[in-house]
Formats: structure tokens, C-alpha cells, sequence
């Protein structure tokens, strides 16, 4: 694509004004509407003697605001714009070209050039050595270390890489915690392979293939090792629904399971007439662990997608994962060469690899923001709403949550300050609902007399959940027709509860007169009614997704018969 100077051709910063009347351009400096940026793949500058002014008759148009002395070549009518060699075939060419060019005003008056290349926006700028436009970075280069050749190899390598391993238009199409993550990732990647280097070679040393032994018994016992820890995986894909609702704290978990495994198969050499046994408690671990894996993967991939763009995210995170995987593959053989068959050598340097394959994953899911609620992340929000009317954002309340349950373990880094951008309250409340929740209970196990349950089935006949306080618990029972927001619903409702119970004082007392008007069920039931839409709207500014909730609840569903229970209750 060629762009043609009324005049003389300044030195930068210059002003790229297109002919007013050609079809293939605009007048205006920027592009707006209804004019489309036309694809091109390289612009050429046009030198003053290839050009004449295009003003139908009208010369010296450039001469009045210049002291005369760049006055047009008067025009004669003609419309003979394009009067160079290089107009040949160019237009036919434009559509066929894989960018796009925009043109932006700078702040001293003239106009800058960009390139638009997927989401990437590149500036161009003229290079008046090879009459063309050229990358800004290129020109650069080129001015302080010439047509260098290993300047512009550094520049091909850097966008090929970022190509390759990153998804297009980043920064923009990822969400903020995606490359922290991802740089977190690539280090385990490779810890991950060297250890599995040494598992591996260990395992040949414990079948024999080291000392002479028949080929085909070393291939039954490999067989048989696999095989049995097959069974691991198809047993394990029943808790499917778990991984959702926490699927940092189980990632962690698989990471745990995958390194244990590959410190058993490092321990066959010393037990090689255990090495089917422990081979298959170690294969069983692996097997385990990449399916869990496997599913936690998706819920990341999931929350990085800014742009709905998931295969994107996912094929770039495979790529980066082949990358780590090849370097580990090979500090693994190197390493492997120097323990060779030193189960005490094997041993000690699994043990730094674990620690940093470990650490690694630690810090790669402490950066993850996830967006989804599960029971711990929506009673957080909730609460902190009853108590300040605010909601939390995503990183906040994502720096607040273990990745176990603080019974167990909680691992947060203890070097680390931790901020308090949630009230202490909030966390403690959110602690104590998820403590006491029972989601998926029985009608039968909460309401025992026929007044509690006609109570109930009244005061809850418009929504799809019953809920009400049983031997300390938050009993929720679902009827068939409930739905994930219908869960959600119900916890927002458990959190006023709460609320009511530390703050107002009001305590439970029978079913039948919490659920009379001025009873506890009655007025939380109407205050959520109230305020869930708000709740939800303003999780929605903060970047929570509000639509469902993400919870694993007992298989329990009430099926109601509206005639019969009005019948029993005229009774």
C-alpha cells in the first residue's frame, strides 16, 4: 500500500495526510466510521517526484502556509493520482494481507502509524533508506548497531516465543494472575520431569534390565505394574464434584500423591522382589494424581480466559507445559548420569527436586484468583455485605482462603504479612457457616411434628430450597426443582441467620414459631428476598460470577405435592 505527500516529504515526526477524494482513503487523520482500516503487509513512501497534487487544477495548495516555497504543481483535472511504478496490482492486493494500519495523532500534531496484528498493536514509523515503513523497534536497532543480524534474530526469537507460548492479544485477552501462574508452573514443569527421570531409570535398575534379565519378564512386571494402578483412576472419577468446589486445595493434594509416588518407584532398587507391589502403589498414586490434574486444570484454565477465548488458553498452556517438560527431561538425564544407580544419591536429590517442585506449586495456586463460588468464598462475601454493605473483590477474598481447611493445615506463608482486607469477623463467620452447613438434608432428620413441616412447606413455597436450624446446624433441604442458584440463594440466606444469632441476638426457637410472621425464618426469609438481587448485582461489579453456586450437596431432594399438603393442612 503506497501513501502519496501533497509536497515535500518532512523528517519525523511527519503528518500522513491521504488524498481527500480517492476512494482508498479518508481525510481524516484518525479512522472513523464508516471507513474500515484496510489490510496491508507493507507500506511504501512515495518520493516527491512520483507524486503530483491532486486538487484538480488548484496548484500551490501547500505553498500558502509555507512561504510559497513548496507551491503545488498545479493540477490538470485529470485524477491522475497513482502516476508511480509501484501502483501495479497494490490495491487488488489489500484485502489479501494478514493486518491492519491505524493511524493516531501525537502530541505534537503529526501521525503515528501502528500495525495491528491479532490484539498487538505496533508502531511503525518511515524508514527513508528503503522508501517503506518499518517497526519502531526495528528502526531503533538498525540506527545503533546497523542491519545487524543478530539484533533482528533476538527481535524474531522474542515474538515467535510469545506466539508460541502465550495466548493472542496478551496481556489483554488473560486475566492479571494468568502469567504469575503460568511462570510458577513452567519451574514445577520441569522439577516435575526430573524427578520422574529418576523414578524411571530407579525402576529399570529394580526389573533387572540393568543386569541381563529375559527382556519379556521385565515387560510382564511393567504390565502388571501399570495395570493395577490403572484402577486408581476409574475408582477416583466418582469425586469428580469435589475438584470443582476446591480444586486448588486437591491440585495441591495430586502434587503431593504424584511426588510420594515417585519417591516409591526411587525405592524399588533397594526391594527389587517388591517392585510389582510397590511399583503399583506408586502407579496407582500417579495415576490418581493426573486425574486430578486433569480436571483441576480446566477450572484455572477457565478463570483465565478474560475474553471466553478458552481453547486459546489451553492450547498455549499445554505448549508452555512440552517446554518445561523437555528442559526437565534433559537436567533429569544429566542428573540421572550422575546417580546412576545410587539409590542414596537417587534419594537425595529427589528430595531438593520435591522441595522445589513443591514450593513452586504452592506459590502457582497462592496466585490464582479464583471467581467462582464455592460455600467458604460466597459466606466470606456474604458476610462481609451483612457487616459493611461492601463486596469483597476476588483477590481479596482468594488471599484469605487456605488451600486446607485450618483444621488441618493452613498454608499460608507464615513470612508473609498478611494484609486484612476482610474483617476478622467475616473470616471467622465464614469459618463457623461452613463448619455448621449441611447441604442436601432430610425433610425427615429437621422436622419431625406435622405443624413444623406444614410451617415449613408455607413459608418456603416459592423458593426451591427449606431451611432451617437443627442441633446447631444449618440444615438446607433441596427440593427436585432446585437449581445451583437456588443454592447460592439458600446460603445468603444461612449467612443472615448467622448474623442474627451474633449480632441481634435473635436465637432459634421451635420450627413452627420461627416460621410465624415476626419469626426468625420469616424475617430473614424476607430481608433475603430483598437483598439477594442486590448482593448478586454489586458480586457482579467486584468480578464474582453469581449465577451458581459451586458445592458438592447430599443427594436428598424433596418432591412436594401441593394439592396433598392442603388438604392435609385444612385437615
Amino acid at each position: 500500500m503506497s501513501y502519496c505527500y501533497a509536497g515535500r516529504l518532512t523528517s519525523p515526526p511527519f503528518s500522513l495526510l491521504p488524498p481527500p477524494t480517492t476512494a482508498f482513503f479518508h481525510t481524516a487523520t484518525a479512522f472513523p466510521p464508516p471507513f474500515t482500516p484496510l489490510k496491508i503487509q507493507r507500506l511504501y513512501l512515495i518520493r516527491p517526484s512520483a507524486c503530483r497534487d491532486y486538487n484538480n487544477g488548484n496548484g500551490g495548495s501547500n505553498g500558502g502556509n509555507n512561504g510559497g516555497s513548496n507551491g503545488g504543481a498545479g493540477g490538470n483535472g485529470d485524477n491522475n493520482f497513482f502516476n508511480f511504478d509501484k501502483r501495479k496490482s497494490l490495491l487488488f492486493l489489500l484485502p489479501f494481507t494478514p493486518s491492519f494500519v491505524q493511524a493516531q495523532t501525537n502530541n505534537n500534531g503529526g501521525e503515528i502509524v501502528y500495525e495491528i496484528r491479532g490484539g498487538k498493536r505496533l508502531e511503525l514509523v518511515p524508514d527513508y533508506t528503503k522508501d517503506e515503513f518499518v517497526l519502531a523497534k526495528t528502526m531503533w536497532l538498525d540506527s545503533r548497531w546497523g542491519n545487524s543480524f543478530v539484533s533482528n534474530l533476538w527481535i524474531q526469537c522474542k515474538e515467535l516465543t510469545m506466539n508460541l507460548l502465550l495466548p493472542e492479544g496478551f496481556p489483554e485477552s488473560v486475566t492479571s494472575d494468568y502469567l504469575e501462574y503460568a511462570l510458577w508452573r513452567g519451574v514445577q514443569s520441569v522439577a516435575a520431569q526430573i524427578s520422574g527421570v529418576l523414578s524411571t531409570q530407579a525402576l529399570l535398575y529394580a526389573v533387572g534390565l540393568g543386569k541381563g534379565a529375559i527382556p519379556t519378564a521385565a515387560a510382564v512386571n511393567w504390565v502388571l505394574k501399570d495395570g493395577i494402578g490403572y484402577l486408581s483412576k476409574i475408582l477416583l472419577s466418582n469425586y469428580g464434584r469435589h475438584f470443582d468446589v476446591n480444586p486448588k486445595s486437591w491440585r495441591l493434594f495430586a502434587d503431593l500423591l504424584e511426588n510420594a509416588a515417585y519417591g516409591l518407584e526411587i525405592l524399588t532398587p533397594a526391594f527389587p522382589h517388591l517392585f510389582v507391589p510397590i511399583g503399583a502403589v506408586a502407579g496407582a498414586g500417579r495415576s490418581a494424581a493426573s486425574l486430578i490434574q486433569a480436571a483441576t486444570r480446566s477450572c484455572f484454565y477457565a478463570g483465565f480466559a478474560a475474553q471466553r477465548n478458552f481453547a486459546e488458553v489451553i492450547a498455549k498452556g499445554e505448549a508452555q507445559g512440552m517446554v518445561s517438560k523437555a528442559i526437565g527431561i534433559m537436567l533429569g538425564i544429566a542428573l540421572a548420569n550422575c546417580t546412576r544407580s545410587s539409590t542414596s544419591l537417587a534419594l537425595a536429590s529427589f528430595g531438593v527436586i520435591t522441595w522445589i517442585h513443591m514450593f513452586c506449586n504452592l506459590k502457582s495456586y497462592q496466585s490464582i484468583q479464583l471467581r467462582t463460588l464455592n460455600p467458604y468464598r460466597a459466606s466470606l462475601v456474604f458476610s462481609e455485605y451483612l457487616l459493611s454493605g461492601l463486596v469483597p473483590s476476588v483477590k481479596e477474598v482468594n488471599d484469605e482462603e487456605p488451600l486446607f481447611p485450618a483444621a488441618i493445615l493452613n498454608l499460608k506463608a507464615a513470612y508473609e504479612t498478611q494484609t486484612e482486607v476482610l474483617s476478622v469477623h467475616a473470616k471467622q463467620t465464614a469459618s463457623g457457616i461452613v463448619q455448621r452447613l449441611q447441604l442436601g438434608s432430610k425433610l425427615s432428620d429437621i422436622a419431625t411434628s406435622q405443624e413444623d413441616v406444614l410451617a415449613l412447606f408455607e413459608l418456603y413455597k416459592n423458593e426451591g430450597y427449606i431451611l432451617t436450624e437443627h442441633e446447631g446446624r444449618f440444615c438446607i433441604v433441596l427440593k427436585e426443582s432446585s437449581s445451583p442458584q437456588d443454592m447460592l440463594k439458600s446460603l445468603f440466606h444461612v449467612n443472615y441467620l448467622y448474623w442474627l444469632e451474633n449480632n441481634a441476638g435473635i436465637k432459634s426457637s421451635s420450627v413452627a414459631n420461627d416460621c410465624r410472621p415476626g419469626g426468625r425464618l420469616q424475617i430473614s426469609l424476607e430481608y433475603v428476598e430483598r437483598e439477594f438481587n442486590h448482593v448478586k448485582s454489586d458480586g457482579e461489579v467486584a468480578g464474582w460470577v453469581t449465577d451458581s453456586l459451586i458445592a458438592r450437596p447430599l443427594p436428598n431432594r424433596l418432591r412436594l405435592d401441593y394439592a396433598a399438603v392442603s388438604s392435609v393442612a385444612e385437615g
